[in-house]
Parts: structure tokens; sequence; C-alpha cells
């Protein structure tokens, strides 16, 4: 059958319309450019383990390093400054997407650009720190997979006189340049006060200081115990592992990779399965789809 020039135009231009997204993302000879803020030291383990399970899902999805996409690791430690300059260095490069792994990294982001898209993790109240609009619809840039609801922060307490009934005191331990440290601390509060337990904040902004602040409450605490808030500074959780060992005090923590490096018990999501959720909103905004139409998960 003979097509006519107009046919063949009108019928070329209804297959572009419907062919697949994927298709269009990933031409051949087409490489795009990932970013990677992380909110820990370089040489970290578990760091190094959640960049590698975003990488494997990234490749199954299609995605190769080298290949066709090319990803630029930078590494926050957590700190303000440190943050601020490795997101300028970021946006420089011009990437399609950035992932950002912690509150911190994603401000720090936000206040370059507010057009690149964002997608993050372990961010623990996204709309109270104004990252996003609301859960249901971002808006914006960014996107992503919050920690954990507030009120799962109550449940450290009570955890923690569970495995020291007789505690009546504990030092809670956080970031003060994260805002969730507040929120967090809290929850504690209202839960801590029905079981008859005292709770102090204080702030862990390096090691010197985390140190003279444990070491004064051991021993004064009188039955006290540790509990780390996954606001806390990831630079220093290692030292507070080793502390609460050296001074007998029981701890809870937010996070399994204290665990794992020594400390006592923790209590909350797997973090290392939202970097690889992560890599599947990744794919969707290389494939053409916005960070403000993807919705958050309200809690992991």
């Amino acid at each position: 059958m003979k097509i006519g020039r107009r046919q063949f135009i009108k019928l070329a231009g209804g297959a572009a319309a419907i062919w697949p997204l994927a298709a269009r993302a990933q031409q051949p000879g087409q490489v795009r450019r990932i970013g990677v803020l992380m909110n820990r030291v370089a040489d970290d383990p578990q760091g190094q383990a959640d960049v590698a399970a975003f990488q494997q899902v990234l490749q199954q999805l299609g995605w190769s390093d080298s290949r066709n996409v090319r990803i630029d690791t930078r590494w926050g430690e957590d700190d303000v400054d440190r943050d601020r300059r490795y997101a300028a260095e970021l946006v420089a490069l011009a990437p399609d997407v950035i992932l950002a792994a912690g509150t911190l990294s994603v401000a720090a982001l936000q206040h370059v650009s507010r057009t690149l898209p964002i997608v993050f993790v372990g961010v623990s109240d996204p709309v109270g720190a104004g990252l996003v609009d609301t859960l249901s619809r971002p808006g914006g840039n960014t996107t992503g997979f919050m920690t954990f609801e507030y009120s799962l922060s109550g449940e450290w307490v009570e955890l923690l006189k569970q495995i020291a009934p007789r505690l009546t005191r504990a030092a809670v331990l956080r970031d003060p340049a994260n805002p969730a440290g507040i929120g967090q601390f809290s929850a504690i509060q209202a839960v801590a006060q029905s079981l008859g337990v005292e709770v102090s904040a204080f702030n862990v902004r390096d090691a010197g200081e985390i140190e003279r602040v444990v070491t004064a409450f051991a021993r004064s605490s009188n039955g006290g115990g540790l509990i780390v808030t996954g606001s806390a500074r990831a630079s220093v959780h290692h030292l507070i592992i080793t502390l609460a060992a050296r001074h007998k005090l029981p701890a809870v923590y937010a996070n399994r990779f204290d665990v794992t490096g020594g400390g006592l018990i923790s209590y909350g999501p797997d973090r290392t399965d939202q970097f690889r959720r992560a890599a599947s909103y990744v794919d969707r905004i290389l494939k053409g789809e916005k960070p403000a139409d993807l919705r958050l998960p309200a809690r992991d």
C-alpha cells in the first residue's frame, strides 16, 4: 500500500507520542549525569554500602556508570560548610538529578538551586524543614523518602526503660544544626514524662564536645542512659559507642549501623533500603517525570 507524504508524517508523529519514555531517555550514545551528596565521611563502610545499593538498583533499571550515566559523589560529613561547598560543586556540574542524604545536604542543595531535581533519603521532617510542600504533593524540585515520623522517637525512651528498668535520667544527643533534632526531642519528652524519666538534650557538634558531655553525664547520672537521635552527626557515632561502653551507659540508637558498629540496641528504619528505593525515583526523573509529582511515603 502506498502512503502519501502527509499521511507518513502523521503516522510518524503518532508513533513518537506513544514511544515509551524509557526508550527516549536512553538513546544510544547519550550519557546522563547524576550527582550524589552524602552526609557521611568518604571512608565510612555504611556510606559506601548505601551508595553501592543505590548504584546496584540503577544498574538493574538500565543505568550503568560510565556507559549511559555518570555519577559524581561528594561526602559532606554532616558539616554545614562542607555541605554548602559540595552542593555548589555538584550543581555546577549540571547533573540531570541529585541524590541527597540527610536534611543538611538537601538544604544546601536547595540554597544553590530551586530547579535542579533532587531526590533525598534520611530526612526526618521534610515538611517542617521546608524542603517540600506536603507529603502527597511535594511541589518544587525535591522529593524523596523520609526516615520516620516523630512519634517513633518516643519509642526510643520506652526501649531504654525496658532494658534498664531503674533508669531515671537520659541524655538525648542531637545535632543542633539539624531541625529534626527539635521535633525528635519533643516526642521523647512527652513519653519520658509518663515513664518517670528525666531527659536532657545535648548537642553533638564535634568529638571534643561529645566527650565532655557524655563523661560529665556519666559521672552524675545515677542510673542514666543515652538516646542517640537520628539527627546526631554520623561522624561522632563511633565515639559515642566507645564512651557508652567505657562508662557502662545503656544506649539506644536510631540506626542499625550503630549496633553493627558495637552499640547496644537500635530502633529505626532500614536506611540502605531507602537508597534502593531512591534509585527508582531517580530512574523515573531521568525518564521524564517531575519531582513535584512523586509523592513521599508517609513512613518508611
